[in-house]
């Protein structure tokens, strides 16, 4: 029997990041009466999406030191809450100047790579089949008993802390290609180098809090990391430190890096306006 598959892993809300640049030479063309209606509009419809009834919210991220000007995040329980909030974006007539410049479908996820590795090793002693009986068995009773953790429902069903006002996400993926195949390793030692990953990390504890989603079988990008700040100095530093951990030196690929302070709808919309 293999030892190289995926862990098993817990799935929360859905989330789409979308960044645009903001047409300013369209803007200064359309008429008075056009540019306060677009701004209107989206006023109200952005106010209604940053805090939705069912569950989830909305950011509205200007960015700086980017070819885009802002960010927007959205995350909501179903994949039919975000087609929703897809068709009334793109419904807006503000969306008329905006150039969509990236995009990242994907859904929260926590990826079980203890209690994976925990499954694998007691199969293996055993003699028995991953997806056979006794292994299903305890996986479902594994699964459930992680679910209920509540750090893992903080991570599956995330609520931004107010006083981390700034914000950075990125998109990556792991590597697939010799002489370091992610995929090609065997689970125990992803799960090694994924705890050590974590230790990493938890050094930021009160500084850093952050949102992982899987977009496999979405995207292009494997994952999209967003990190929430009260200082934008740590996320140079928690990456910088990312960097030197094997996990991301050797397998890991990053893409653009998008940076901004989130802020109130308004407040974006009257930047524009100005």
């Amino acid at each position: 029997m293999t030892n190289v598959h995926p862990p098993a892993t817990l799935e929360g809300w859905y989330s789409l990041c979308v960044a645009a640049r903001f047409d300013r030479r369209a803007w200064r063309s359309a008429s008075d009466v056009s540019r306060e209606g677009a701004r209107s509009s989206a006023l109200d419809a952005l106010a209604r999406l940053s805090a939705p009834e069912g569950g989830g919210f909305t950011e509205t991220v200007p960015l700086v030191g980017s070819t885009s000007d802002v960010l927007f995040v959205h995350l909501r329980p179903t994949f039919e809450d975000i087609a929703e909030v897809e068709r009334i974006i793109r419904g807006e007539p503000l969306w008329e100047f905006l150039i969509p410049t990236f995009s990242l479908l994907s859904v929260t996820e926590v990826a079980l790579y203890g209690l994976s590795s925990r499954l694998l090793e007691e199969t293996l002693s055993r003699g028995g089949e991953v997806g056979d009986a006794a292994y299903r068995e305890a996986l479902d009773l594994g699964l459930r008993a992680e679910r209920e953790a509540p750090h893992v429902q903080h991570r599956l069903y995330p609520v931004p802390s107010p006083d981390m006002p700034y914000l950075c996400f990125y998109p990556m993926s792991k590597r697939r290609h010799e002489p370091h195949n992610w995929y090609a390793l065997p689970l125990a030692d992803r799960e090694r180098l994924m705890r050590g990953h974590g230790l990493t990390g938890r050094r930021y504890r009160g500084r850093i809090t952050q949102i992982v989603t899987a977009s496999t079988g979405f995207d292009q990008w494997e994952w999209g990391v967003t990190l929430f700040a009260r200082d934008p100095l740590d996320f140079k530093h928690i990456v910088t430190d990312m960097r030197y951990d094997p996990a991301s030196a050797d397998y890991a690929e990053f893409g653009e890096f998008f940076v901004g302070k989130r802020c109130a709808p308004s407040v974006w919309l009257d930047a524009l306006a100005g």
